[in-house]
């Protein structure tokens, strides 16, 4: 291996996608996910289901990331693994492994953080994609998370606004099982929403001080109307349904872009990064872009292969602090709650 050249493995495993993807200098080689199916029938994730699949997938899913790098084991620089927060149960498999894996090369091990890592893959090397500079405001939304960010440098970060109850991927979801749509239904909603009057239907948007969010009263408002219109025509979701979903989705990105506007109002800066599973919904990334011109932002949208959970932004944030020599010890321990 030339010296000049580091090579990150990035391991992910915080809900019930098992990733593996090889980074040299900053440049991904290979980016390998496994999913789990098996949710879908029970309409979110199983944790102890979750576990189970990951300590399956994780030898192959490990083994081919190295495949496909064209490299071989022992040109590991380092090891990075999503150290939390996440399912513990789906911790615990990728830290292990991770720590039986760097123990036996005798390289560095790097626990990372899931939240800074969506929010530091826009640092990925890809071609087409410009990289923020600092400081930018990034707001991570996702089936579990939903917060604004204050990012001074690579781990400088500050939360200044989250959700005080449910994330905003939830309320996608759990409006879709209220129209009977597939688990998650967040891809679906926003498909349908592009056929449909996203102003056909009103939903109040609730009432949160500050830079914080709650969207468990957008999902009762959203409940008690469906039942209601139900009641007086049993086929309305049917003959409705993509004006709902349109409604719906218009509703949730206002909550987001009004939370976003008051960020910038109050930090002065206006470059603007999303990261999480959420933001491969079209509207949202629209809106930003609309914002671009409309309000003078920069707006940084993440390639869609780093929306969902995946192992090469744990790798981007492991090459970081493979630079400024941030290494773990092998006592380092999961933790479902892990702050920024």
């Amino acid at each position: 291996m030339s010296l000049k050249n580091t090579y990150i493995l990035g391991i992910e495993s915080s809900c019930d996608d098992t990733a593996a993807a090889i980074l040299r200098n900053g440049a991904i080689l290979s980016n390998v996910v496994a999913n789990q199916s098996i949710h879908e029938s029970y309409g979110g994730v199983v944790p102890e289901l979750a576990s189970r699949a990951h300590q399956q997938n994780i030898v192959p899913v490990v083994d081919q990331a190295l495949q496909k790098a064209g490299i071989s084991i022992n040109d590991l620089s380092a090891v990075a693994f999503t150290q939390g927060p996440g399912l513990m149960g789906s911790l615990l498999v990728g830290t292990s492994f991770a720590k039986s894996l760097a123990y036996g090369l005798n390289i560095p091990l790097i626990g990372v953080n899931h939240m800074q890592a969506h929010i530091l893959a826009h640092f990925i090397e890809k071609d087409g994609y410009n990289k923020p500079s600092f400081p930018f405001i990034a707001m991570t939304i996702s089936g579990g998370h939903t917060q604004i960010v204050l990012v001074e440098d690579y781990f400088k970060m500050i939360v200044i606004g989250e959700t005080i109850d449910d994330a905003v991927g939830e309320a996608f979801d759990k409006s879709g099982k209220i129209l009977g749509l597939g688990y998650p239904a967040g891809p679906e909603i926003d498909k349908r929403a592009k056929l449909g009057n996203p102003i056909a239907f009103k939903f109040t948007k609730p009432k949160v001080k500050g830079l914080n969010f709650s969207f468990s009263g957008l999902k009762t408002a959203i409940l008690y109307f469906i039942q209601k219109k139900v009641i007086e025509n049993p086929r309305f979701i049917e003959e409705n349904i993509n004006d709902i979903c349109a409604s719906i989705q218009y509703t949730i990105i206002n909550i987001l872009m009004d939370k976003l506007k008051l960020a910038v109002l109050e930090t002065g800066v206006s470059q603007i990064v999303i990261g999480g599973g959420v933001s491969a919904n079209s509207g949202i990334r629209n809106a930003l872009k609309e914002a671009e011109s409309k309000y003078g932002w920069s707006t940084y949208l993440p390639a869609f292969e780093f929306t969902t959970d995946n192992a090469a932004m744990i790798a981007i944030v492991g090459y970081l602090k493979f630079n400024k020599k941030q290494f773990a010890k092998q006592s380092i321990m999961a933790s479902s709650r892990l702050k920024i």
